[in-house]
């Protein structure tokens, strides 16, 4: 019943978001007589399947000028970037992998590669490759559990990322900016910066559709990024400018 009334609430959220263009985080509360950390966490589940687009203290629809992509032909994009990206893992790598859906769509190409050592910050991912018949070492960063972006973070998750040495990280993104690197809504970015401190090749997984996302938190500076695991609709233009910060641009081929 509770999942039942989870899909009923944001199928309602989607619906309030078509007919107004903007939803408030404490009116949807009062709306559905429910916590502003479950709109939150709804919020967040809708943007990552690419149905709206967070902003402080509530939600708008996609710009116009994005795509405008089926909840299905986004999860094939999805699935076309982590392929690629799952590419770039060799047997043995010691890697990590953040919480979030691109990433998340890497782990059933993992069971191919042989002895890798796994570390994340994600429980939905950490039970994922532990259910798995040929499960790599898993090793989790602990921390404090933060609701926004479903992740443990913190100082003690930092600490625990220190202790090791990763040949990769592998990270997702909420927004791209051409001139500043990739982008978040959450406030909370110094794990993903330790992340990529500790891993010689640090590897964003986004949508190009993200260029279109204004959002104010420079999560990494392009220098800082090693690899970008996007898809075909990049634009060439925008694909030159990104290269030019030193960036690898690798664009997967999307079938509808």
């Amino acid at each position: 019943m509770q999942k039942r009334n989870t899909q009923q609430r944001r199928r309602a959220i989607i619906e309030a978001l078509n007919e107004h263009g903007e939803v408030a985080v404490d009116k949807l509360s009062k709306r559905f007589s429910t916590s502003e950390v479950t709109i939150r966490k709804d919020l967040a589940e809708l943007e990552n399947s690419g149905l709206l687009l967070r902003k402080f203290g509530g939600a708008v629809l996609l710009p116009k000028d994005s795509s405008e992509l089926s909840s299905e032909k986004l999860s094939s994009r999805k699935l076309a970037i982590s392929a690629l990206a799952a590419t770039l893992i060799q047997d043995h790598n010691r890697i990590i992998i953040d919480g979030g859906s691109t990433t998340s769509a890497l782990l059933p190409h993992l069971p191919k590669k042989l002895g890798l050592v796994v570390m994340t910050n994600s429980l939905n991912v950490a039970n994922i490759l532990l259910e798995g018949e040929n499960e790599p070492q898993v090793l989790m960063t602990g921390g404090t559990w933060d609701a926004q972006s479903h992740s443990f973070q913190g100082q003690m998750a930092e600490n625990m990322l220190r202790a090791y040495n990763f040949d990769q990280a592998f990270l997702g993104a909420a927004g791209l900016d051409i001139a500043r690197g990739s982008t978040t809504f959450n406030e909370l970015t110094s794990l993903s910066r330790t992340m990529a401190e500790v891993s010689k090749q640090v590897i964003v997984l986004a949508e190009s559709e993200k260029l279109e996302r204004k959002i104010p938190n420079v999560e990494l500076p392009w220098s800082q990024i090693s690899i970008l695991v996007t898809d075909d609709g990049l634009d060439k233009d925008a694909k030159k400018q990104i290269e030019q910060h030193g960036v690898t641009v690798m664009c997967a081929q999307v079938t509808d």
